[in-house]
């Protein structure tokens, strides 16, 4: 007898109502037997589905209810899906825990990662005019190299006001935040505060406790935070009250602000003092070309941000057209506030992103470690799906359609979560701090904001219906007659779907954990890079009094004289961040169009031999020279850039000067451990220096040298402080984000392995209790322990290889093009995919060996007896 198509049969059974669906198969079938003798096999079963088709209509699907008895209201139902859910809850102690437990961890690193995501966004936006701020950025062109700076000239503010004034609202220069040290008669404190034009009081609408924002046009005057006026002041109005800047400045309160957010660009400003203030003390041949500065703008409440961008493109071109600055290439352009913390990276003059990959990459961790706690519901629900086939057939006997079923098993899955959400929010608080200091944020639990609320509570709704959907549907699909009649059987396909889902949990596991791997593996071959000079033991501090540099010759006579320091130097940026550019030099060979562009250092004689750099042609600077005060030092990235075949001696004309090259020093890694070493040139410069730099002797402790250091670091600048820096500290500094990113990572992989192994635990437990019959018969026949062992862990291994399968190409992928943002950056090596992937065999096999073993152990009279 021939049987019409099975999909077309299984598409009536489900769409069509139960009541009908009986009456319709058969009539359906009959023709379809006729039309086979007629017509033929092939012509019959097409006309078959187009009758199944034309069936699928409202009158036919409609369900009709018949009930025995008084229909129950919705809170009646309710109470009794819940009080089942409970039953089952409590009946199966082992397998609620592991659900309990999975999902309490995976929502709360869901929770956490939400709370940073939102945190990152609302990044800067707690100003009033966040919408229409900006800063102005520009690009220049350095030898067919396009690079973005932040840094602007002074003239920019006065020229996009005077030519541009009809697209801004407010224009204000400001110089980048330092530490000062504020003094109140004998009360000194050190704080971060800056320089900047009076309108940025407006632009950032600073909420004024005392004075007003117009205090700061008062070239003489000082803006303090609510904090810092608290810290200098006590409860005193500090208003009108004369307070001194870094020995350098007296200036008047002229109002206390409220402290900025911490989330945002400017959190750290405890004071703003005039920019008029700071240009007083500026060198008159400040030109254009001196990009030392930073120039902030808020648009007019008619302009648009792209359209006023594009109008100042050529703001400053303008201005150098007739200068030898015109060959850069300058073009200005307006980075909205919205983009400065996630989107602050830019590649020859591009923007490519920044810190949103990072927010992007742990949504996507959240989201897939919340999954695999889902998967572990899914799959230890249907896994006891013959367990509670009868409590389905029994249900659908007596009158239960499918959609109450799905019901019930969805507020099972939704008492599971509840109880999850609170034990994960209890989990939450526990390990918040911790966090944030790993994340160095500052974020709380918004428990006074009904969005968070709202939120969560979505939140728990769709990770119920995410866990609860599959079992809901899978369940409520038995039908009762073959469930009732003792016929039901699962099918030997029935596990394939859980084993894709263990697949899943075990892929993204293992790329995670391959994926901290490689992270890690890259910051040690940062820091492992050759820097080109030794770091140990080099202490840093900044000049506040220009006592130290007149008298330099006999502050460092004094330090030596101690035993404790053995060489001083000084030089205008720090050896670890040297941010200082020049141009237009000239030098035989150099392209006649060539736009050069050189990192400059300032020093005096000591600080080749201070830092121990490595002579590689020529000499250092010494005092025996004088000559050397028109000398320069290249690094070997300079001799290339320059293409010098024989330096020594080369004579290089800068500013009207000319110097020669006594030395080639092996590269020095100055800036970003990550980049290139960029051209570097050393000069002897006893004038514009800003930092001295000393190096402690090492048969002395750090203590000891210090505490001398400062005694007569006291003699020369009695009123200042004596704050100092380990060099090796601050060049650690440079590797922080990505250490952050590698333990907040390896912290996600640790929960997303646990959460597998939950689950794998849980499922294990099952599949030996399922088998237990077999294992006594195979005992009984002659199998060890150990057979027993490979024979019930083979399959859960195999899953994992299959993972192992997956994860390792895919994690390849993923993290090639991570470390390929960085220039200097480390090859994948193989053993980090075979050590991943032999962590995640061995957690396997210890997850499932206990359940394993266990069950070979069984006295097999007790698993054959009959029940």
């Amino acid at each position: 007898m021939n049987k019409p198509p099975r999909f077309a049969t299984r598409l009536l059974r489900i769409f069509c109502a139960p009541h009908r669906a009986e009456e319709l198969e058969g009539d359906l079938d009959e023709l379809f037997q006729q039309r086979v003798k007629v017509m033929g096999l092939r012509r019959a079963c097409w006309r078959y589905i187009r009758d199944v088709v034309s069936l699928l209509r409202p009158s036919l699907i409609k369900r009709q209810h018949i009930h025995a008895y008084p229909r129950p209201t919705n809170t009646t139902m309710i109470r009794n899906y819940l009080k089942v859910a409970f039953r089952n809850l409590t009946k199966h102690k082992g397998y609620s825990a592991i659900n309990i437990v999975g999902l309490t961890t995976g929502m709360a690193v869901a929770i956490l990662i939400g709370l940073w995501v939102v945190n990152e966004f609302a990044y800067n936006r707690n100003y009033m005019n966040y919408d229409r701020i900006a800063k102005v950025m520009q690009n220049q062109t350095f030898d067919d190299k396009v690079e973005t700076w932040t840094g602007q000239a002074m003239q920019l503010a006065p020229e996009l006001r005077d030519s541009y004034g009809s697209h801004f609202k407010y224009v204000a220069t400001s110089d980048y935040p330092g530490d000062y040290l504020l003094s109140l008669g004998n009360q000194k404190i050190t704080k971060t505060g800056n320089f900047m034009e009076p309108d940025i009081t407006e632009m950032l609408a600073l909420t004024m406790l005392k004075g007003a924002r117009s205090g700061l046009r008062d070239p003489y005057s000082i803006l303090l935070s609510e904090s810092a006026a608290k810290s200098l002041f006590g409860e005193v109005d500090p208003l009108n009250k004369l307070i001194n800047v870094d020995k350098k400045w007296d200036v008047k309160v002229t109002g206390v602000y409220a402290d900025l957010p911490v989330n945002s660009t400017f959190g750290n400003l405890t004071f703003i003092m005039p920019f008029a203030l700071k240009k007083k003390e500026l060198p008159e041949w400040l030109s254009w070309g001196n990009s030392w500065f930073q120039t902030f703008v808020q648009i007019a409440d008619n302009a648009n941000m792209e359209t006023v961008s594009l109008a100042i493109k050529d703001a400053k071109f303008n201005k150098v057209r007739h200068s030898d600055d015109v060959r850069f290439k300058p073009e200005m352009f307006l980075m909205p506030m919205r983009n400065w913390h996630l989107y602050s990276e830019f590649k020859n003059g591009v923007n490519v992103g920044g810190q949103i990959q990072y927010v992007r990459l742990f949504s996507i961790i959240g989201i897939f470690v919340l999954l695999l706690a889902c998967i572990n519901f899914m799959n230890l629900s249907t896994a006891r799906s013959e367990k509670r086939a009868k409590e389905v057939g029994v249900r659908k006997a007596i009158g239960s359609v499918r959609k109450q079923i799905m019901l019930q098993f969805f507020s099972e899955s939704l008492l599971i979560v509840s109880i999850a959400l609170v034990l994960a929010l209890l989990l939450v608080i526990l390990i918040l701090p911790a966090f944030n200091a790993v994340a160095d944020r500052q974020i709380s639990l918004p428990w006074a904001n009904p969005l968070f609320w709202i939120s969560v509570l979505g939140f728990s709704l769709f990770t119920s219906l995410i866990a609860g959907s599959y079992p809901a549907i899978y369940l409520s699909s038995f039908q009762p007659v073959n469930v009732l009649k003792g016929t039901f059987r699962v099918g030997r396909f029935a596990a394939v779907p859980r084993k894709v889902l263990v697949v899943i949990q075990f892929t993204v596991s293992i790329t995670l954990i391959i994926g901290t791997l490689i992270v890690f593996q890259q910051i040690e071959f940062a820091k492992n890079r050759p820097v080109g000079y030794s770091r140990n033991n080099l202490v840093s501090f900044p000049i506040r009094n220009k006592e130290l540099i007149t008298h330099f010759a006999t502050f460092r006579d004094d330090l030596l004289n101690t035993g404790v320091v053995e060489e001083v130097s000084a030089t205008d940026s720090p050896i670890t961040n040297t941010g200082v550019t020049n141009s237009g030099f000239d030098w035989k060979g150099k392209a006649p169009n060539m736009a050069d562009e050189f990192v400059t250092l300032r020093i005096t004689h000591e600080f080749g031999k201070m830092i121990d750099w490595k002579i590689k042609e020529g000499r250092d600077f010494s005092k025996e020279f004088s000559t050397d005060s028109t000398g320069f030092v290249l690094n070997e990235a300079a001799v290339a850039y320059m293409g010098l075949k024989n330096p020594i001696g080369e004579i290089i004309k800068w500013g009207g000067n000319q110097f020669r090259v006594i030395g080639v020093v092996k590269n020095l890694v100055t800036q970003s451990p990550y980049e290139p070493i960029k051209q570097t040139i050393f000069f002897i410069n006893y004038k514009r220096l800003s930092l001295i730099s000393f190096k402690i002797n090492p048969t002395k402790s750090a203590p000891e040298a210090l505490a001398k250091v400062e005694a007569i670091y006291k003699k020369y600048d009695p009123d200042n402080t004596f704050d100092f820096k380990f060099v090796d500290q601050e060049y650690a500094r440079k590797f922080n984000e990505e250490e952050r990113i590698g333990k907040l990572t390896s912290f996600f992989a640790v929960l997303a392995i646990f959460i597998s192994c939950l689950g794998l635990f849980g499922l294990a437990s099952f599949v030996m209790e399922q088998r237990t019959k077999e294992i006594g018969i195979r005992k009984v026949m002659g199998a060890s322990v150990s057979s027993l062992w490979q024979l019930l862990s083979r399959d859960f291994v195999l899953l994992v290889i299959i993972s192992l399968l997956i994860a390792v190409p895919a994690a390849w992928y993923f993290m090639q093009g991570w470390i390929q943002k960085y220039t200097y950056h480390t090859e994948i090596s193989w053993w980090i995919f075979a050590a991943s992937g032999g962590s995640a065999l061995l957690i396997t096999l210890l997850t499932v060996s206990y359940q394993s073993i266990k069950a070979a152990l069984m006295n097999p009279v007790r698993s054959l007896r009959s029940e």
